[in-house]
């Protein structure tokens, strides 16, 4: 393998609509509520979080996808475990 190679080798390009599969387990931060139900967004895809503390706003959470529309880069995901708070 050349040098070249070798350098770039796993580089790849962010995108700000990631796409999640049902069943995909991720941290994200509570960002908002959509109605009485929080939200994580990552980027401009949003995940519809049921079953999180009603305190979870601006705290890092593990949570699993459970539907995701490829088109809307909208989600239901399920409520796992708090990870952190926020920095600010």
């Amino acid at each position: 393998m050349s040098l070249r190679k070798k350098y770039f080798a796993g580089l790849g390009f962010r995108t700000n609509k990631p796409e999640f599969e049902p069943g995909e387990e991720i941290s994200a931060f509570v960002t908002g509520h959509d109605g009485d139900a929080p939200v994580a967004r990552i980027g401009d895809t949003i995940l519809r979080v049921e079953g999180a503390p009603g305190n979870a706003l601006d705290t890092r959470i593990r949570l699993r996808v459970e539907e995701f529309d490829d088109n809307d880069h909208r989600g239901t995901a399920t409520y796992l475990e708090t990870v952190g708070q926020s920095s600010f």
